[in-house]
């Protein structure tokens, strides 16, 4: 059988953790940075889990993790 192809944007957006989830950064946190507070500017640093409906599609572009 051939190889599966790693999708290089999925793989520089997505990392594994050691227990096997899939974990990806917070979004809204490149521009329009004033008008958000401390707080939430704090809190979209964080790291977050994906959906489980999501798990499947990131098994296809990720292939060997």
């Amino acid at each position: 059988m051939y190889k599966l192809k790693t999708t290089k944007s999925v793989s520089k957006r997505f990392k594994v953790s050691s227990n096997g989830k899939f974990l990806k950064h917070y979004s809204c946190k490149s521009h329009l940075l004033q008008k958000k507070s401390s707080k939430r500017k704090r809190k979209l640093c964080r790291t977050t889990g994906i959906s489980y409906s999501d798990k499947y599609s990131l098994n296809y572009t990720l292939p060997y993790t």
